[in-house]
């Protein structure tokens, strides 16, 4: 990249990303670069106490009622729980709910600096650095604590220890890259915390053991505050994370002389985080469930702390946390617990207090209703355990919100009698995480037939550089190739799609409902992607895409935009790829008049996916015939063409990739330009 295009995208980032938020990240730079951070943060952490008394962790966690939540887990939830513990006792540990793998607690040596590790000069090119943060999140150490609860058996204590003791050996404070995310450190202060609360009362908790614990934790407290600059700068999960942690080491370390400004300063930082991060419709700033959930688990984790000082969230919190609740509520399957794989997906899992499978939201559902709401979303059943280990079923009901105070339909949802679906279409107030406007999610009989890819990895090298937030992969249209918005870094868009409802609508019988939304992601080329999504009440689906011109566009005095050319006539000519992301089930294609339709063989039955060209709608408009192209796992097995290797897989987790279809229909035309899909289930 040349150096005007540097500048060029820098002022672009301050233009989108705002002046504070570049301000901020410019001061950490700032402190990161001229040594500041490693100069003040000493490797190895501070001193040993030598002139005060050791340290002591103080209880806040009521433990739930032993009775109670063995009925509620019932034999198979216990045998699945002690089966995992088992595993991770073994030395394996299920990575962003993923098969079992070892348990890696040690970094490779030489250990450096934090700042090393931030500044690129130690890294290692073959290693996503997120496989080794993610064992020292100490997500299996909740595991152990829950299995011992239950159990009363010393093995899961043990193992607790040893590990905990080994990690602390081999990662001291500053360095490694262990210390080097400042979020990391935070997310190992409240598994940390929450361990001990139920392995205190071990044999194996020895004096000793309880006092490098205290030790360890004020360790991590200290490295928080002096980076905190960068959570604010990014304004997300990690300003959340990070004031959480401070907040649970001054409530933990109440003799640390600063403890009181670490509980001030994580209470101040949490509350200012919630009410500016959750729109007022309830999404979440990062424009992701997955970090949604995490937002959610961190409330509560925050809620259940309040409760133990005797003080209750702010108004403002308990609402944006209220609307928050039911906007994920509202992208719930009702069969299967999943919600669609919108943005960016790491595979966070903060507070896995359940037996439930990672992609099953309705424990995170269920306590946030309960805290935030006022109100059980669900029967007591499997899904209250998160809720009975925080305590949110002794939240005060006076101080929460009444249900139709929040509670609307939310509009970007449609749903029919076995079906649903959602439509993305964001107003972007922060920077996006996917080039996704537009993309519809649909589900039937809890089977996620049109799938979003989720991310797979942030961190490798080409094609897999986080390159499933691109346009392609996702279910909307792509035009001449564009990705909807400028990609300028792995994590960074510019010239961001901005998506808006146009109509919202629903017949008077109720037979059948609609949404009509647009984005001006391809304003550049001097047009608007529209889609309208009509759900009937049999379970049909009919999407009509639609590129029209954002602009009149005078043929003899406007210069054509980059990559646009003109047809025989005069107009100006696109191509057009319409994408649908479909489960990895047998199938069958056939042609017909002005379209093709894919037959997909589903466990309910086949499941008819067409797509067409509408008619020509300009006198003497050409008519160009469609391509249809399948992609599997990379590889192309209908159509012909150039592909994607990142075509054809889906992420349901962090680090883990399966195959899927990636069907496509490809035109060229002019505009207006409009595909017609519609989706056929089987009536049963």
């Amino acid at each position: 990249m040349s150096h005007i295009s540097r500048i060029r995208l820098a002022l672009k980032a301050l233009r989108e990303l705002g002046p504070k938020q570049v301000g901020l990240y410019a001061w950490y730079q700032l402190g990161l670069r001229s040594g500041y951070y490693k100069r003040t943060m000493k490797a190895g952490g501070k001193k040993p106490r030598t002139q005060r008394q050791p340290l002591r962790i103080h209880q806040f966690l009521e433990l739930p009622d032993k009775s109670e939540l063995t009925g509620l887990l019932g034999d198979a939830g216990i045998k699945s729980l002690l089966a995992e513990a088992d595993e991770i006792v073994a030395g394996k540990v299920r990575l962003f709910g993923g098969p079992p793998a070892p348990l890696r607690l040690k970094p490779h040596e030489p250990l450096f600096h934090w700042t090393a590790y931030e500044l690129g000069h130690t890294i290692d090119e073959s290693e996503d650095v997120k496989f080794i943060w993610e064992p020292g999140r100490f997500g299996w150490a909740l595991t152990l604590a829950r299995a011992y609860y239950l159990s009363e058996n010393e093995v899961y204590a043990e193992a607790f220890w040893n590990f905990t003791d080994t990690f602390l050996e081999a990662n001291p404070p500053n360095m490694g890259p262990q210390w080097v995310s400042a979020q990391e450190v935070a997310l190992r202060i409240m598994a940390l915390a929450f361990s001990w609360q139920v392995f205190m009362g071990s044999s194996c908790s020895t004096p000793g053991r309880l006092s490098r614990l205290a030790e360890a934790l004020a360790e991590h407290a200290e490295r928080i505050p002096p980076t905190l600059v960068y959570a604010r700068a990014q304004n997300n999960n990690h300003l959340v994370s990070e004031a959480i942690g401070l907040y649970t080491a001054g409530i933990l370390l109440c003799d640390h002389p600063d403890s009181a400004r670490w509980r001030d300063s994580g209470w101040y930082w949490f509350n200012q985080a919630i009410q500016t991060q959750i729109a007022d419709d309830g999404a979440y700033i990062q424009h992701s469930t997955n970090y949604h959930r995490l937002m959610l688990q961190a409330a509560l984790w925050a809620n259940c702390l309040a409760s133990y000082q005797g003080i209750d969230l702010p108004p403002a919190t308990i609402h944006s946390l209220s609307i928050a609740t039911r906007w994920l509520a509202n992208l719930l399957d009702p069969d299967t617990g999943g919600v669609p794989n919108l943005g960016p997906n790491d595979g966070a899992n903060i507070l896995s207090l359940t037996v439930c499978k990672i992609e099953d939201y309705r424990p995170v559902l269920q306590a946030a209703y309960l805290a935030f709401c006022g109100e059980r979303l669900f029967e007591h059943c499997l899904w209250g355990e998160l809720g009975m280990w925080l305590q949110v079923a002794n939240s005060r009901s006076d101080v929460l919100p009444s249900r139709n105070e929040h509670d609307h339909h939310y509009p970007h949802v449609l749903r029919s009698t076995n079906s649903w679906a959602y439509l993305r279409a964001a107003d972007f107030t922060s920077r996006p995480g996917h080039a996704d406007q537009l993309h519809l999610d649909l589900w039937w009989r809890g089977l996620n037939v049109a799938q979003d890819p989720g991310t797979y990895l942030y961190n490798a090298s080409e094609p897999w550089d986080n390159s499933l937030t691109r346009t392609v992969v996702h279910n909307t249209l792509t035009v001449n190739g564009r990705d909807q918005m400028t990609h300028a870094g792995r994590f960074l868009w510019l010239d961001w799609a901005q998506g808006k409802l146009v109509s919202h609508a629903r017949a008077k019988d109720s037979s059948w409902e609609s949404i009509t939304a647009q984005h001006n992601g391809y304003r550049q080329l001097n047009a608007t992607h529209q889609r309208e999504v009509v759900a009937y009440k049999d379970d049909r689906w009919m999407i009509e895409d639609r590129l029209i011109p954002s602009v009149e566009v005078e043929r003899e005095s406007t210069e054509l935009p980059t990559g646009v050319e003109r047809d025989s006539l005069g107009h100006r000519k696109f191509n057009l790829s319409l994408h649908w992301l479909l489960p990895d089930w047998d199938w069958a294609v056939e042609n017909e008049d002005g379209g093709v339709e894919i037959r997909l063989e589903s466990p309910f039955g086949p499941v008819h996916l067409s797509v067409k060209h509408k008619e020509k709608l300009l006198p003497q408009q050409p008519t160009y015939p469609l391509k249809a192209q399948i992609i599997r796992a990379g590889e192309l097995i209908y159509g012909s063409g150039d592909i994607s290797p990142t075509r054809g897989w889906i992420s349901p987790t962090y680090g883990y990739k399966k195959p899927v279809l990636s069907f496509s229909v490809e035109g060229e035309g002019t505009l207006p330009f409009v595909f017609f899909s519609e989706w056929r289930f089987p009536v049963l």
